[in-house]
């Protein structure tokens, strides 16, 4: 995490250096996706009254909860810019200056609108919240969980079938793999057999820092949440959270709990074995679409960011609950913002 004084200055180099782009070429700007004067100097206006809090949001029903809370008061001159697909919301949440942008669903998604976010905007911290599917049976729909550490398992080296562990390849092999024979359904007389699938090996990220090389790459695997936030969000426990929809409840209150790791990719995981595997490979708890885009972005551009997850159904089933998601999507949307409230009413 970089200090204050030299993210500021940061971002008055790069300030500094779109407006010199900018009068250079005067009104001949005519390239696709280059921002006009215009936009620049409502970007400016709204940026002069920064720095911001970035909240990144996946979807509309997870929106929602913010957009119908009398804690988020929007901006008097400016509520709101359009860019790019992207609708960015300015106010404030719990007096705290923000800037909200909604992603959709998907990695590619949440890492495009949470890097237009960083470069349009005077931003100082990312916070995403939203819903999430369960791989840790010790916890309930409802819970919200706040990972430390955030990892992208859709990277894969898929393995020639025949090929031994040992043979070489341009691959790494860190972080173990998922083996399809594991899975295979067994003949009467339980013969093993191989299977033509072999096995998937997670492969880390390659990402370039702001502050480094440029085309020169780091790997990334499992991205860190920022210390001092997920220091706060010891304080975060006692959040009173629903657990009723109408007549419908949960076995127990919902709690709020940090956790070790989440896990995200562009896979809807809603199968059993797959979530028993990510659980024990990874020791994950929450497992989403988004998380960890948003973790890279901001761990490229040396952002603090945290994410806050709420517990919507326990993937691939088997919970006491049936109908899961249907039933509790807005409770536990409700729950992940209601703890996003009171964590930025602490920073």
């Amino acid at each position: 995490m970089i200090g204050a004084p030299k993210r500021y200055n940061h971002w008055k180099r790069m300030e500094f250096l779109v407006v010199l782009v900018i009068v250079l070429l005067g009104s001949s700007i005519k390239a696709y996706g280059a921002i006009n004067q215009l936009c620049w100097r409502e970007i400016s206006n709204i940026n002069n009254q920064g720095p911001y809090f970035g909240i990144v949001v996946p979807n509309a029903f997870e929106l929602n909860p913010l957009l119908q809370s009398s804690s988020f008061v929007p901006h008097n001159k400016f509520p709101y810019f359009d860019f790019a697909g992207r609708h960015f919301r300015i106010g404030e949440l719990k007096m705290k200056k923000v800037i909200v942008v909604m992603t959709g669903e998907s990695m590619l998604n949440a890492g495009l609108a949470t890097q237009l976010l960083l470069t349009l905007f005077n931003v100082k911290g990312v916070l995403h919240y939203g819903i999430a599917g369960n791989a840790n049976s010790k916890f309930q729909i409802g819970d919200v969980t706040i990972p430390q550490y955030w990892a992208h398992t859709g990277q894969w080296h898929w393995q020639r079938f025949g090929d031994k562990d040992e043979d070489n390849g341009d691959f790494n092999r860190e972080f173990g793999y998922l083996k399809f024979s594991d899975y295979n359904n067994y003949t009467k007389h339980s013969k093993s057999v191989k299977n033509l699938l072999n096995k998937v090996w997670y492969q880390p990220e390659k990402i370039f820092p702001v502050d480094g090389t440029p085309e020169v790459w780091q790997s990334a695997f499992w991205v860190p949440v920022d210390k001092t936030y997920f220091e706060i969000a010891r304080n975060l426990k006692n959040v009173e959270l629903s657990n009723c929809v109408n007549k419908t409840c949960l076995p127990r209150k919902p709690i709020v709990v940090r956790v070790k790791n989440g896990v995200s990719a562009n896979v809807f995981v809603d199968n059993r074995a797959y979530r028993d595997h990510l659980k024990s490979k990874f020791d994950v708890t929450p497992t989403d679409m988004e998380s960890a885009a948003v973790a890279l972005v901001c761990f490229q551009q040396k952002i603090p960011f945290i994410a806050i997850r709420a517990l919507s159904d326990l993937a691939g089933g088997g919970s006491a609950l049936t109908n899961e998601v249907s039933i509790f999507l807005s409770l536990a949307s409700q729950n992940a913002f209601d703890v996003l409230v009171k964590f930025i009413s602490l920073l």
